[in-house]
Formats: C-alpha cells, sequence, structure tokens
C-alpha cells in the first residue's frame, strides 16, 4: 500500500471534480419517485409484472453504465505510475587521494573524544566527511606505502570510493595490509595519480596528498612527479599529519625518528599552485579539508526527471467494456414501453 501511494499520482487531477457531479446523479437515481395520482387494484397483476422486466433489465444494466461513466472520468485524470530520479551532472572538478599507509601510519598521536586514535583512522575518518560533502566531484583513490596501488578508478560513485577507503589497511607480520612493500614512495604516488588525470577531460585536476613522511622509495623524486603534474595543469595538495613527538614502535625501527620532509612538501604545493598544510591534530586536519573544499568550488547542475508510467489506457479499456456491456444487456432486455 505505502509503494501504492509513493508511485501513483494523477497527471491531470482537475477532471476528478466530474466525479462530483457523477456521485449526484447516482444518489438521485435511487431516490423513491413520487406516488401515482390514480391507482387501479385490477391492474396490480399486469403492474407487477411491468416492475418484474424493469428491475431485471436496469439490475446489471445500469451499473455498468455507472462503471463507464466513473472510469471515463478517472481515465480523463491521467492515472500514472510515476518515477522520479535525482540526474546529476560532474562538477569539473577531477580529484585523486593520494594516502599514504606506510606503518608509521600508526602512530597514535591524535586525539579523538578523550582518547588516543592512529593517524590512518583520523585520516580515514576526515577524508570520509571530505568525500561526502562533494557528491558532484569525480574522484579516485591511491593507496601508496612503498610502492603505489589503485584502490579505488575515478568515479561518481561515492558509495565504492567510501568503502575502498575504509578497506585501506596498514601491513602486519602476516602480509594481510593493503600495500606490503615497506617504504613511503611520495614520487610515485603522484605520478600514478597524475596518469590517472591524465586522460580525463576536466576543466580542474587535483591530487591531494595525505602522508607523515618523508620519501624514501620508489623509482620517481616527488619534485620530479610534481613538475610532470604541472606540465598537465594539476594542482597538488600537501597535507602532513602527525606531532612532532610521534614515533613509530620500536619493534619497527631500532631509533625512531619523525621524519617528515615539509620542506619537500611545501615545494610540491607551490610548483602546481596549490597549498600546503600541516595538521597536527584533528581539529587543524578537520580544517585543511574544509580549506581545500573552499578553495576547489565549482557549480554542478542537478536535474529531477519524472519517468511516468500512463495508466488510463486501461481504464478507457474498463469504461469501453462496460458501456458496451450495458448497452447489448439493456438491448436485450428493454424496459415495457409506457
Amino acid at each position: 500500500m505505502s509503494a501504492f501511494l509513493e508511485y501513483f499520482r494523477f497527471a491531470q487531477p482537475g477532471w476528478l471534480l466530474l466525479l462530483l457531479p457523477a456521485f449526484l446523479l447516482l444518489a438521485l437515481r435511487r431516490g423513491k419517485g413520487s406516488e401515482a395520482a390514480v391507482v387501479f387494484p385490477n391492474l396490480s397483476v399486469l403492474a407487477s409484472l411491468g416492475n418484474q422486466v424493469r428491475r431485471v433489465a436496469w439490475s446489471l444494466g445500469l451499473p455498468l453504465a455507472y462503471l463507464a461513466l466513473f472510469c471515463s472520468i478517472i481515465s480523463m485524470a491521467r492515472p500514472v505510475w510515476r518515477n522520479e530520479y535525482q540526474s546529476r551532472s560532474a562538477s569539473g572538478i577531477d580529484i585523486m587521494i593520494a594516502f599514504d599507509v606506510s606503518l608509521s601510519m600508526d602512530i597514535d598521536d591524535f586525539v579523538d573524544q578523550g582518547e588516543r586514535v592512529k593517524r590512518i583512522d583520523v585520516a580515514k575518518k576526515v577524508v570520509d566527511d571530505f568525500i561526502g560533502r562533494r557528491p558532484e566531484d569525480r574522484m579516485g583513490l591511491v593507496a601508496f606505502a612503498g610502492r603505489p596501488r589503485d584502490a579505488s578508478p575515478i568515479t561518481l560513485d561515492h558509495r565504492w570510493l567510501r568503502r575502498s577507503l575504509n578497506e585501506l589497511r596498514l601491513n602486519d607480520q602476516r602480509d594481510m595490509g593493503t600495500i606490503k612493500e615497506q617504504g613511503t614512495a611520495i614520487g610515485s604516488a603522484l605520478s600514478a595519480a597524475a596518469v590517472r588525470l591524465e586522460a580525463r577531460d576536466a576543466k580542474s585536476k587535483i591530487i591531494v596528498l595525505i602522508t607523515d613522511g618523508a620519501s624514501n622509495s620508489g623509482k620517481i623524486s616527488p619534485i620530479e612527479a610534481a613538475e610532470h603534474a604541472k606540465t598537465l595543469g594539476i594542482k597538488i595538495y600537501t597535507v602532513a599529519i602527525g606531532t612532532t613527538e610521534g614515533r613509530v614502535d620500536p619493534s619497527i625501527m631500532r631509533f625512531p625518528y619523525q621524519e617528515f620532509d615539509l620542506p619537500t612538501l611545501k615545494k610540491i604545493a607551490e610548483l602546481t599552485g596549490a597549498e600546503h598544510y600541516w595538521a597536527q591534530d584533528l581539529a587543524a586536519l578537520k580544517q585543511t579539508f574544509t580549506t581545500i573544499d573552499n578553495l576547489e568550488k565549482t557549480d554542478a547542475k542537478s536535474l529531477t526527471v519524472i519517468d511516468d508510467t500512463e495508466l488510463f489506457p486501461w481504464f478507457v479499456g474498463v469504461t469501453l467494456l462496460a458501456a458496451l456491456s450495458s448497452a447489448v444487456y439493456m438491448a436485450l432486455n428493454p424496459p415495457p414501453s409506457a
């Protein structure tokens, strides 16, 4: 019943006002007429025979005629089964997110609601919010550690993208992570993201790099990758996350140290005409992505597509069938003439 109420509509409901005089006509027809002025007792037998013939003739013929009338009025109101779809066009901005999944992202130097939280969990949460605020942008995801890996193609299907983001995992002793190769290949990650954007026909192409370390692996340096991206008209926003006190576990690195390479990250952003950010707490990270969101804005059109399936032919068919049946029935069972 709920589905019926949601999808059933009348395209021209004004015609339904004709149902009021139709119901009035039905009510008047069922009313009792005036009594006869002169009564002939000796003709009562003949009169009863006439009434019986009249009742038989109209017992089915008249309801069929009224059914035809009501169905014709409903068909004029054009009943439809309506489906509405939201058709949206892309904004013209294509965004690739390069997401660091190296082991240092396991450091829990962020605080969320009074509890220590790992860098990767905080980054996932903030990036997910960023994706949710930009439904008209095509976005893709590249994860990287010692090498880059495509996690999601550039798409408007943000449910797929967010699911891919949520499935990113750091490597562990059982090699169950997203990327098994150790290290931080920032240059390779930027190159992979730029290649995905190169073939895109978008008026604005952006890479958002999220990392907590310095590039120490890969076959291309971050600056070389940035220069290549610049020739393609791609801007690279660099986001460094983590505090200066954060260190990896000694079981991973005997003498752990903070490996931020802020000058390189800043130069990458400057080369491509973008901005560099360093988020040392959750509030700063959220503000960083809010700023990027505000810097890269454009309008996108959203249209509502209405798909109506016409139902009036069914009512027209019932109208014709009922009218024809009523005419045939009353022709075969005529009422007595006066």
